[in-house]
């Protein structure tokens, strides 16, 4: 009997993704290029957890370019903050205007 799974998904951390996208407000308006960090079970559940934030946020639409695991902790502003409120429950989105 195999004791250990051959998936990467059994880490004790927390998974906390980071979305890199670029989201549009109105209809025909320039995107605004974003990072959105947070914890969620798999990547699915991440690119659905953040569509639904972007969409509370009041984006119409979005382009989700990348999506990765943060595998270390970020140490500079505002990513720093982002993923403690990703590791609190929230749904951080950072906005580069």
């Amino acid at each position: 009997m195999i004791s250990t799974p051959d998936n990467d998904n059994t880490s004790e951390d927390p998974m906390v993704f980071i979305i890199i996208a670029k989201a549009y407000e109105e209809a025909g308006s320039d995107g605004i290029d974003l990072h959105i960090l947070l914890c969620a079970p798999d990547d699915d559940s991440a690119v659905r957890s953040a569509l639904n934030a972007l969409s509370e946020e009041g984006f119409l639409e979005a382009d989700l370019d990348q999506i990765g695991m943060v595998t270390e902790v970020p140490v500079d502003e505002p990513h720093a903050s982002a993923y403690q409120g990703a590791l609190e429950g929230e749904v951080a989105i950072i906005r580069f205007d």
